[in-house]
């Protein structure tokens, strides 16, 4: 795990080849006592999980860290292989969660008890086996604990006797010591012939006592009250860790570690942008937000390494992720008693964050957290300060995390030089992405060549001087760094930039700081979303540094070259970000209508110009409507929100819709990545915000 750790941390070639030797060791070793512990008779025998399932678990957790190491390599084959790993690890995953499921079942008095649904059992279980085949569940992401366990002797076929072993399970777990070479080489279709899989349910009335009942549930028992259904409504085992079922330790491992890599399996899945959505074949399965994010909160409740993996994972869920994106659950108190995985649960988080502290009191990463929390919640001075004055952590790779965090707080809190020394600073700290860390470090050069220009002539030569050598430095970084044997989407980005300002420079006959135009450093900051980060006083400097382009007092060039509809499209769609922050909306969609979206789609692409700006000015239009509904209530809100279907407040969500819907089916674009994670929250909250409509519209 540190190795892993180490190594994604850093994104370093030589780190990560010392990771991936140590995990291919550790999952060869897991393999061998896995087979041991399913012989051996006196192995440890859990009331919950089948022989050998910790064994089982490390596995495949190693091949979940070994996937995450081939995609970051810079080999398209080592990337392929990372992502067929992480199918196979799904399918052990997937039947260590179905044991629970299984046992759930058993404990809550919901066994087998009428021919039907053994048979209905008998049926689900066959289908599941052909679906592991394939390594995907029924084709349709459907998810795996729903499914009755094949693992356990007990589970009945429809005749009642024991149901016969399946060739790719050998003793409940897909793992070691199954023949890959006939069980993982091939892919099936899913049978579709069976929409769902949970039980039949009958919808009839019954009689019972004289009085006709309607169930609730599906299947009664012998004329009696419908059964319970199980903890949570997605069929998780998510009792703390003082309850009476983790008793034992090794439970509490297998237990916290499959909802830690479950979680985050489903999680990342999720949010794989529209760009890459093709991936997701290779795998073979769909994400589930909600589900993985429920899974990942009930890991970290445990005092283990999976714990506190699961808590890292959560908090930088919320407060880089979740920071990242602009269209998100609404945080209101009834929304989130009813569902913790939606929106931004504060309170909880901060809970976490205190729980964690006080378990490592010494680990740097929860320190980074805070200082993320802090930026999150707008108190991004009080960030930087943390980060700048913390002890030295004793792995390189997060004091290198550490400087980044402060470069871009720096960034966005407007601290220019602080923000080009810290990026600079970062280059000896970590070889992933020079070209960016040169090419922001200049930019903050830019603002304060801009700064001093017109009242301290001296001082402006000298940052200009710096500007123009950091950022020529980036492009001889760039491409250096590969991610699926491509260049890196910043790499590409930056090397066009300069090619575009150095083209103006030669054109204009003009210093190479003039050609620049619209503030790079403020273009970086709606890239990485900071605007989201700033307050009031610190977003109305972002609007004063984007004036100065199109003031013809301190930038000549831009009346004197009319500059061209991509580079206002660029101003346009960054001061239309900076009002939508300060809720000016109506300022921030004529902006958008005047400059972007009213030019002909040629003029903004092409050559050397910002093909991005297009797409951006949809997507922001959806955010101003997902902003504006705020003020007219959301339906079913609890807090009184109208909930007349033809309101206002809806038509602002259906227009937002047709909005991200537009951007999500925009042809390639540069940076298409980072825009569509936005994109793909969006959608996903979307969807979310319209089924709760419609339930309470039938409510």
């Amino acid at each position: 795990m540190v190795a892993f750790l180490r190594a994604t941390l850093g994104f370093e070639q030589e780190i990560m080849k010392q990771a991936a030797d140590r995990l291919a060791e550790a999952e060869a070793s897991a393999s061998t006592d896995h087979r041991k512990a399913q012989k051996d008779p006196h192995a440890f025998r859990s009331s919950i999980y089948p022989p050998g399932s910790e064994f089982a678990l490390c596995h495949a957790e190693t091949q979940l860290m070994s996937a995450v190491i081939g995609v970051l390599n810079e080999s398209l084959t080592e990337s392929i292989k990372g992502f067929y790993k992480l199918r196979k690890a799904y399918v052990t995953l997937d039947t260590i969660l179905a044991a629970e499921a299984s046992y759930m079942r058993k404990r809550e008095g919901l066994g087998m008890s009428s021919p039907a649904q053994r048979s209905a059992a008998s049926l689900r279980s066959n289908r599941s086996a052909r679906s592991m085949k394939g390594g995907a569940v029924n084709g349709a992401g459907v998810a795996p604990s729903i499914r009755p366990s094949p693992l356990h002797a007990e589970d009945k076929t429809a005749d009642g006797s024991t149901a016969p072993e399946r060739n790719e399970v050998k003793g409940g777990i897909h793992g070691p010591n199954v023949n890959e070479e006939e069980s993982d080489e091939e892919f099936f279709d899913a049978e579709d012939d069976h929409k769902d899989d949970k039980l039949p349910e009958y919808m009839g009335n019954l009689e019972i006592n004289g009085q006709s009942k309607k169930p609730k549930n599906g299947f009664t028992k012998d004329g009696a009250e419908p059964p319970k259904q199980l903890p949570e409504r997605l069929d998780l085992l998510t009792h703390d860790p003082d309850s009476d079922i983790f008793s034992n330790p090794i439970d509490v491992f297998i237990h916290s570690g499959a909802n830690l890599c479950f979680g985050l399996l489903l999680v990342m899945i999720s949010m794989i942008p529209p760009a890459f959505s093709k991936l997701l074949f290779i795998i073979g399965f769909h994400g589930d937000k909600e589900r993985g994010v429920r899974m990942l909160w009930q890991a970290s409740k445990f005092h283990n390494i999976n714990g506190a993996f699961a808590g890292l994972i959560v908090l930088g869920y919320y407060n880089t992720l979740i920071g990242f994106a602009d269209i998100v659950p609404d945080n209101d108190p009834a929304i989130l008693k009813e569902n913790p995985t939606e929106g931004y649960p504060r309170q909880r988080c901060e809970a976490l964050l205190q729980d964690m502290r006080a378990r490592h009191p010494k680990s740097h990463l929860w320190l980074l957290e805070e200082a993320r929390m802090n930026a999150f919640n707008k108190h991004l001075t009080r960030a930087v300060r943390m980060l700048d004055t913390s002890t030295k952590s004793p792995l390189k790779q997060v004091e290198a995390l550490k400087m980044f965090e402060k470069s871009l707080d720096a960034m966005y809190s407007h601290d220019f030089a602080l923000c080009s020394t810290s990026f600079i600073a970062c280059v000896s700290l970590n070889n992933w992405s020079h070209a960016l860390y040169y090419y922001i470090a200049g930019a903050a050069q830019i603002e304060l060549y801009r700064a001093h220009k017109l009242t301290d002539p001296a001082t402006a030569k000298k940052h200009a001087a710096k500007a123009d050598e950091l950022l020529h430095l980036a492009p001889q970084h760039a491409g250096k760094k590969k991610f699926m044997a491509r260049q890196l989407p910043f790499d590409v980005f930056v090397t066009r930039k300069l090619k575009k300002w150095d083209t103006r420079a030669h054109e204009w006959s003009c210093p190479f700081v003039d050609a620049v135009g619209v503030s790079p450093l403020e273009e970086m900051i709606f890239f990485w979303n900071g605007y989201k980060r700033m307050d009031d006083a610190q977003l109305s400097a972002s609007l004063t540094h984007l004036s100065w382009s199109s003031d013809p007092q301190q930038n000549s060039q831009w009346k004197s070259h009319e500059s061209g509809a991509d580079e206002r499209a660029v101003l346009a769609v960054l001061t239309a970000a900076t009002l939508r922050n300060l809720r000016r909306y109506d300022e921030a969609r004529q902006i958008l209508q005047r400059d972007v979206l009213s030019v002909d789609r040629s003029e903004l692409k092409g050559g050397l110009r910002d093909d991005w700006t297009a797409p951006a000015a949809h997507y922001e239009m959806g955010v101003v409507c997902w902003m504006e509904k705020d003020a007219l209530g959301v339906v079913g809100n609890g807090n009184g929100g109208t909930r007349d279907p033809a309101s206002l407040t809806e038509k602002k969500v259906r227009e937002c819709e047709a909005w991200i819907e537009k951007a999500a089916k925009w042809e390639g674009y540069e940076l298409d990545a980072r825009i569509g994670l936005k994109i793909a929250t969006a959608q996903d909250t979307l969807k979310r915000w319209f089924e709760r409509w419609k339930g309470e519209r039938r409510g």
